[in-house]
């Protein structure tokens, strides 16, 4: 049996933000404090290869519905996507995972 609710990813920011809110268990949303149009900041993690498929278009569906219903100028997407990019290199090896079969090319 899987544990939901455990673990998780920590956001470093300022201060300064006019709100944080958890929209959905893998998403989160923080707005900053600022006098010309402030960006609104989405924060996801995605389930790893281990979940099943709905799971992960589960997530995308909800970024992309919270995205588009927002009524903010400025929406910056960032997260734990899973996605492996690239040719691992040896330093790379230390500090990252292997959470997916191939890298991406």
């Amino acid at each position: 049996m899987r544990s939901r609710g455990v673990g998780g990813v920590g956001i470093l920011v300022n201060t300064h933000l006019n709100t944080d809110h958890t929209m959905t268990t893998r998403i989160g949303q923080l707005r900053r404090c600022s006098s010309t149009p402030a960006p609104t900041i989405f924060i996801a993690y995605a389930p790893t290869s281990s979940y099943d498929e709905e799971e992960e278009e589960a997530l995308y569906m909800d970024l992309e519905k919270l995205y588009r219903e927002k009524q903010t100028f400025f929406k910056v997407p960032v997260g734990d996507f899973n996605a492996n990019i690239g040719q691992r290199t040896k330093s790379e090896e230390l500090h990252t995972g292997t959470h997916r079969i191939e890298w991406n090319k």
